[in-house]
């Protein structure tokens, strides 16, 4: 009898532990690109700091609607991006149809190895379920003396506190993932990332200014996934506590006539060493 060759099956693109968190952060849809708008000044300081060359690939993870990529795109790069949500994926397609965007999952890049000239994630990897897998990827899918750029939200800044009021609405869960704010932390960020990359550090400050507390609830509330998705499984009085709750947070940060929010974050550099010329 003759014994047929097993075909390998394809990898899914989003992992099955990860899939709770792909229908959160796609929940948003194309309405997630307000959202980006909010952090531009952000993105663009990471996409400065990744210094993107025409003719590089460059890999944009978690890309959300795009907003990186195609500032990326507009200095010349081919880039790919990736984020486990199908629906903000669909939306970025449909925004910038030319660019290479993808259902999936940073902890499962994709990729073969040493794929990509530069890599980067704008407010995403930090928010993966296992960093370490993350960190394993990026070294995995950028050659080596390739770059890295993430943006990350500082510890303690205006941003973690509306976390933690967000996080104040959710039901508890038996298997909570990691704070995505350990990679605002410099010392973290080394342990997962230094083994094979030479990393630095530069710290900013994202100015959201929205016109009330009430439009910033307008827009998270349609265009944020753990919002959208929180709200979904909310009754209708604990919606509108949160709802009252995170106007009063923003309207907190009102100077005269309007909103100014300033939202720390970090910028992590990182060059990928070459292993064997590397000496301990």
């Amino acid at each position: 009898m003759t014994t047929q060759p097993q075909t390998e099956l394809p990898k899914p693109a989003v992992l099955p532990t990860n899939l709770q968190a792909a229908r959160t952060w796609g929940a948003g849809g194309e309405k997630y690109d307000q959202i980006s708008r909010g952090i531009a000044d952000a993105i663009e300081h990471a996409v400065d700091a990744l210094d993107p060359q025409p003719g590089e690939r460059i890999l944009d993870v978690a890309t959300g609607t795009g907003w990186a990529a195609r500032r990326i795109a507009a200095r010349g790069a081919i880039v790919t991006g990736v984020d486990l949500g199908a629906e903000v994926i669909e939306a970025a397609k449909l925004l910038r149809p030319d660019i290479d965007f993808r259902v999936g999952d940073a902890e499962a890049l994709p990729f073969p190895d040493n794929h990509f000239d530069a890599v980067i994630s704008t407010f995403g990897v930090m928010f993966a379920r296992n960093p370490e897998a993350v960190a394993a990827e990026l070294a995995r899918v950028v050659r080596p003396g390739g770059r890295v750029s993430l943006a990350n939200w500082a510890i303690g800044g205006a941003v973690h506190d509306m976390f933690q009021l967000i996080r104040s609405y959710k039901p508890a869960e038996e298997n909570p993932a990691p704070s995505p704010f350990e990679w605002g932390s410099a010392g973290r960020v080394t342990e997962l990332l230094g083994n094979h990359f030479d990393v630095a550090f530069e710290s900013g400050t994202s100015f959201f200014q929205p016109e009330s507390g009430e439009k910033a609830w307008a827009t998270f509330s349609t265009g944020f996934g753990p919002v959208v998705a929180l709200l979904k499984v909310l009754s209708a009085e604990k919606a509108e506590a949160l709802e009252a709750e995170f106007v009063a947070f923003h309207e907190a940060h009102r100077m005269g006539a309007g909103i100014v929010m300033r939202r720390p974050y970090v910028i992590t550099t990182a060059t990928r060493v070459n292993e064997s010329q590397r000496v301990s």
